[in-house]
């Protein structure tokens, strides 16, 4: 197994809410061990009713892995939490246990489902237990660290949801699922919260596709998912490197970029100033030998950035189609010639994106011809209640005795949690469940042992988890 330490300079002892700090004199007296589980609860009405699980394997390489637990933290920690509560409330001896007799290393054991599985909302997705009796507290006090999962996963099961509106249209208009992987290109990058939103954002969509402007997402899936390259990305024109030239001379940068770049592709945003006629008069008269020259492997991809996105495009394609020509594939639907394709970057989400493809279908044109890019609403535009990610306590030990523990709140149905210790397995009928109160057989648990006492027990690869994450025959319906 890869070796992996968590980052020296941040301190897991900080790393909570402030009343978790206070949890260790709440238990009762006599609590040796704290189980707790997360899961992607259902909703009244849920958009998303599966979710791609990945991103624990870098919370715990980054945070959690060897020992994090250090003299110097401990007294880091004492004092903001004396300044911070007014009072001695710091459980010092607590931490300096762990020091002391596990070396600074988290006595947890956390068992999880394989990072890019597709599994049901409502289903337990990984545990979390105490490994040593006299640090039942800890369990929960990492719950805030561990939570922050609900990003990455979030973000995986958008962008797959993409994926599968891509693919379906891809398959009904072109038959052939060629190039479904650069289909969508993650835009992200600049409207995230932090460099590290952008890292794991950027990563999980890279679970799905091979398409990103957002260079960290690249870093992450190198440095903790064993990738060399996860995804890649082409030259590209923006406003900037246009109207610098000045709007007399439009066309002047037009060719600029063709010579420019003459062997790869180049994608040249034209709306600056009236897209419409950059297409008719510079890409489709001006210039049109220099963009007949190239070849798929030149592309030019014209990519249109303001206004109504359907009638945009539609009426690009129109335009395009009169300059240039078409030809119709084996379904019947019109394709651009192979030196030319646009793509959409502006204002695209789950409902544009799929407004978009039903509106060329219905033109006839293959979703062959278009590439989308996504930024704010693959990134940005979600929260932790977009899947209901919640890590509830569900079985406690007190003198060694089990007890099976749950909140039922008579106000909320939806927020009833599940009882015991808990397996996840594939019923007879093939569906993943999770089986409540310790009744299911652990030879049958889905959920595989992926940290204990500090260290790293499976070190999924990006291979493997797109290999997980791939869609299936069903999601092309």
């Amino acid at each position: 197994m890869a070796e992996a330490a968590a980052s020296s300079d941040f301190n897991i002892l900080l790393a909570t809410d402030s009343y978790k700090v206070t949890h260790f004199k709440q238990y009762p007296p006599d609590t040796c061990k704290i189980y707790s589980y997360f899961e992607c609860r259902k909703g009244n009405n849920d958009e998303f009713k599966e979710i791609v699980f990945f991103g624990l394997q870098y919370i715990l390489k980054k945070y959690l892995t060897g020992s994090v637990v250090t003299e110097e933290k401990i007294q880091q920690a004492k004092q903001i939490y004396q300044l911070h509560f007014k009072h001695s409330i710091f459980h010092e001896e607590g931490w300096r246990y762990i020091l002391t007799e596990h070396e600074g290393h988290l006595p947890i054991r956390i068992k999880a489902i394989p990072e890019g599985s597709i599994i049901s909302r409502g289903n337990a997705l990984f545990t979390v237990e105490n490994t040593d009796p006299n640090c039942f507290w800890l369990t929960n006090y990492i719950e805030t660290t561990l939570v922050q999962v609900w990003y990455p996963i979030t973000v995986a099961t958008i962008s797959r949801e993409f994926k599968k509106l891509l693919a379906m249209y891809l398959n009904k208009t072109s038959g052939s699922l060629n190039d479904l992987e650069f289909k969508l290109h993650d835009f992200g990058y600049r409207g995230v919260s932090s460099q590290e939103s952008a890292a794991l954002g950027g990563a999980a969509h890279l679970v799905n596709f091979q398409s990103t402007d957002t260079v960290a997402g690249l870093v992450m899936a190198q440095q903790f998912y064993n990738c060399q390259m996860a995804g890649f990305s082409i030259p590209a024109a923006e406003h900037s490197t246009i109207i610098a030239w000045g709007r007399s001379r439009e066309k002047d940068a037009f060719e600029y970029l063709l010579k420019q770049f003459p062997s790869t592709p180049i994608s040249v945003v034209s709306d600056s100033y009236d897209i419409f006629n950059a297409c008719r008069q510079i890409w489709g008269s001006d210039l049109k030998d220099n963009v007949e020259q190239r070849n798929k492997d030149s592309v030019l991809v014209i990519r249109p950035d303001s206004g109504d996105p359907v009638k945009t495009i539609i009426e690009v394609l129109r335009i395009l189609e009169e300059v240039f020509g078409s030809t119709t594939n084996c379904l019947g639907f019109k394709l651009l010639p192979s030196f030319i394709r646009l793509f959409q970057g502006d204002a695209i989400n789950l409902r544009s994106m799929e407004e978009i493809l039903i509106a060329l279908k219905n033109e006839h044109w293959s979703t062959e011809n278009i590439a989308f890019g996504c930024g704010g609403a693959l990134l940005q535009k979600l929260n932790r209640d977009m899947l209901n990610c919640s890590f509830k306590c569900s079985y406690v030990e007190q003198n060694g005795k089990g007890l099976n523990v749950y909140k039922e709140p008579v106000t909320d149905p939806i927020k009833v949690s599940r009882r015991g210790k808990l397996i996840l397995r594939r019923n007879s009928d093939g569906i993943i469940e999770t089986v409540e109160e310790g009744k299911g057989n652990p030879e049958e648990d889905l959920l595989v042992a992926v940290f204990e006492n500090g260290n790293i027990l499976q070190d999924y690869t990006l291979e493997e988890i797109r290999k997980n994450a791939k869609l299936q025959n069903v999601d092309l319906q």
